[in-house]
C-alpha cells in the first residue's frame, strides 16, 4: 500500500485503487486515512464472513477444542489500549470502543503549568510513567512497521495507528523543550494507597521531569526511540506529523547523549516501580531507530563505535533493550547495508545467541515451565515471553527472505523453527496449557475474571457516576466476584509451574501492563 501526499490521497490495496480527497475531517487522525480505504472491503465481507465468524465464536465459547483464533486475539490485543487511555476520550463508537471508561486526568500537568493530558496508564494503577509508555510505543510501532500488511488485511491497521498516536501525542506534550522531558504524572505511594477508578482520582497528580541539570539518558533515549519508530509507522500516511516526530526524537537523543545519567536519580519515585539498570542499551536502541527513520550516517557511526553492545542477553524488556538494538543491527547485516564482520558481526551473533536460547538450541537455554512456556522472571513473566516471541517472529521473516539459517550450538535453526516456537508461546497464552485457560482477558470463556486493575474492578462510571473514594474502592477490591468490567485483551501470566490464582491480590501475575501487548500485536498479526 502506498500513499502519495498531494491534492488527492491515494491508497492502493489488493482490491484496487480508490481515491479520496484529503479534507479537514481526516486531518489529525492518520488512522482515518487507512480506514477509508478499508471500509468498502470491510462492508463487503458479507453473510459468509459473519457465519464463519459466529461459528468460530460459538466453538470458542463452548470450550470445544479448535485452533486458536489469532484474528480475534489480535483485535483484542489492540482493544486493550483503549481501556488504558488517560485524558479526554473520543465519543464511544469506532474511536472509543471500550465504552465503560470515561475521561480522566484532565488536569494532569497543571501543577507544572503544562498540558500533560492524555497518554496511557501503565498497568492496573492510575500512574502515567514515561519509561514503560515509551517502550510500549516503540514496540507497537515496530509491530506495525514489520506487519502493516497483515494488520491491513485484518482491518486492524487503523486501530494500531491510533494506539501509537495516542501515545506519541502525549510524548510530544511531555517534551516542551529540547532538554526538558516529563517522565511521570502521579505519586507512586499515594496512588498505591488508594483503589479508585481513574475517573475519580483524588490522589496526587504531580508531574516529574528530567532536564539538563537533572538528566535521564535512559528515559530520553527510549522516548527518542519511540518517536523515531512511530515516525516510520505513521510516515506513509502523514508526512508532516512524521517529520515532527523525527524532530523530537533527534532532540531527545542529543539530550540523552549530552547529559548522561539514570532517570531515577532525577525522578526517584520512578525507581520504585520502573528502575532502569543502565542507559547504554537505550542509547543504542535510539540510534538504531533514528538511523532507520532518517538514514543519517551519524547514527550508524554511533552504533559502530559503541564500546558496550550488551553481549548475549537473557531478556528483552522495558529495562533491557540490548536485544532489540542487536536485532535491528543484524537486520542491517542481512540487508547488506553494513560490513558483516567486526562490530556488526558481533551485534548479529549476540542477537542470534538470544534467539537460540529461546528456541532451546543455545548454550544457556531459557528455562521453561513444565508445559513449555518460557520462564524468565516471576513478575509478569509474559511480558518477556511476548518480546522473545516477537524477536523470533521478525527475525524469521528476514531469514526467510534471505534463505538463511542460524547455526545454534544445539543445531541449525531454520525460519520454520523460529515460527514454531513463537506459535507455541502464543498458543499457550491463548489456552493451550494445563489449565485450559486463556491468559488474554475476554478471549474464550475461561479467562481470569479478577485481574488486578482498578478501572476494571470497580463499577463503570457510565453505570454509576457516584464518586468512589480512595478507601471506598477497596470494597470492590475485596469482592470475591468477577470484575464488573471486562478489560478485553489484557494479558496476565501463570506461575513457573503453570498454575494461576485468579485473585486481585495476585499483583505479580494478575496485573496486566501495556508493555506486554505491544510486541504480541506483531506476532498475532503474523499468525492471523
Amino acid at each position: 500500500m502506498s500513499v502519495h501526499v498531494g491534492r488527492l490521497l491515494t491508497i492502493s490495496d489488493v482490491t484496487g485503487i480508490t481515491r479520496y480527497k484529503r479534507n479537514e475531517e481526516a486531518k489529525g487522525d492518520v488512522a482515518q486515512m487507512v480506514e477509508r480505504s478499508l471500509s468498502m472491503r470491510e462492508n463487503s465481507r458479507g453473510v459468509f464472513g459473519l457465519v464463519i465468524g459466529s461459528l468460530a465464536m460459538f466453538l470458542l465459547f463452548q470450550g470445544i477444542a479448535c485452533h486458536a483464533d489469532y484474528t480475534q486475539a489480535l483485535t483484542k490485543s489492540l482493544l486493550y489500549y483503549e481501556g488504558q487511555r488517560s485524558g479526554k476520550l473520543p465519543p464511544n463508537g469506532r474511536l472509543q470502543r471500550v465504552a465503560w471508561r470515561g475521561d480522566s486526568g484532565l488536569n494532569d500537568g497543571s501543577d507544572a503549568g503544562i498540558d500533560l493530558v492524555g497518554g496511557y496508564y501503565d498497568a492496573g494503577d492510575n500512574l502515567k510513567l514515561g519509561f514503560p509508555m515509551a517502550f510500549t510505543v516503540t514496540m507497537l510501532s515496530w509491530s506495525t512497521i514489520e506487519f502493516h500488511g497483515k494488520l491491513r488485511e485484518k482491518y486492524e491497521l487503523p486501530n494500531a495507528l491510533r494506539a501509537i498516536k495516542w501515545g506519541t501525542d502525549y510524548l510530544i506534550k511531555a517534551h516542551p523543550q529540547p532538554e526538558v522531558l516529563y517522565g511521570q504524572v502521579g505519586g507512586v505511594d499515594s496512588d498505591h494507597q488508594c483503589w479508585q477508578r481513574p475517573e475519580d482520582m483524588t490522589t496526587s497528580r504531580n508531574a516529574f521531569r528530567i532536564d539538563d541539570q537533572h538528566p535521564g539518558s535512559d528515559l530520553a533515549a527510549e522516548t527518542a526511540a519511540a518517536l523515531a519508530a512511530a515516525s516510520i509507522a505513521i510516515g506513509r500516511f502523514d508526512r508532516s506529523y512524521s517529520s515532527l516526530l523525527v524532530t523530537h526524537a533527534k532532540q531527545l537523543f542529543d539530550f540523552a547523549r549530552n547529559h548522561p545519567g539514570a532517570y531515577q536519580d532525577s525522578i526517584p519515585e520512578a525507581g520504585e516501580v520502573y528502575a532502569s539498570s543502565g542507559y547504554q542499551d537505550e542509547m543504542l536502541w535510539a540510534a538504531a531507530w533514528l538511523h532507520r527513520a532518517t538514514n543519517e550516517e551519524q547514527y550508524l557511526e554511533f552504533l559502530s563505535e559503541a564500546g558496550d553492545i550488551g553481549g548475549t542477553r537473557t531478556t528483552f524488556s522495558w529495562d533491557d533493550k540490548f536485544v532489540g538494538a542487536q536485532v535491528l543491527a543484524a537486520m542491517l547485516v542481512m540487508k547488506g547495508k553494513v560490513d558483516p564482520t567486526g562490530k556488526w558481526g558481533e551485534y548479529k551473533s549476540y542477537a542470534e545467541n538470544f534467539i537460540c536460547s529461546c528456541i532451546q538450541k543455545g548454550n544457556n537455554n531459557v528455562q521453561k515451565t513444565p508445559a513449555g512456556l518460557l520462564w524468565f522472571l516471576p513478575w509478569n513473566n509474559n511480558q518477556y515471553v511476548a518480546t522473545a516471541s516477537f524477536v523470533t517472529t521478525v527475525y524469521s521473516v528476514y531469514m526467510e527472505a534471505k534463505k538463511a539459517s542460524i547455526n545454534c550450538p544445539g543445531g541449525v535453526a531454520h525460519p520454520s523453527d523460529l515460527i514454531a516456537f513463537a506459535k507455541s508461546q502464543v498458543d499457550y497464552i491463548l489456552g493451550s496449557n494445563p489449565k485450559n485457560m486463556s491468559y488474554m482477558v475476554g478471549y474464550g470463556s475461561n479467562y481470569p475474571k479478577q485481574i488486578h486493575h482498578r478501572a476494571a474492578s470497580i463499577v463503570s462510571i457510565r453505570k454509576n457516576p457516584a464518586p468512589v473514594t480512595c478507601e471506598g474502592g477497596f470494597d470492590w477490591f475485596h469482592k470475591p466476584a468477577p470484575n464488573p468490567n471486562v478489560l478485553e485483551g489484557a494479558i496476565v501470566t501463570p506461575d513457573e509451574n503453570d498454575g494461576f490464582a485468579d485473585d486481585r491480590n495476585n499483583y505479580q501475575l494478575a496485573e496486566p501492563t501495556t508493555v506486554t501487548n505491544a510486541p504480541l500485536v506483531g506476532v498475532l498479526a503474523y499468525l492471523a
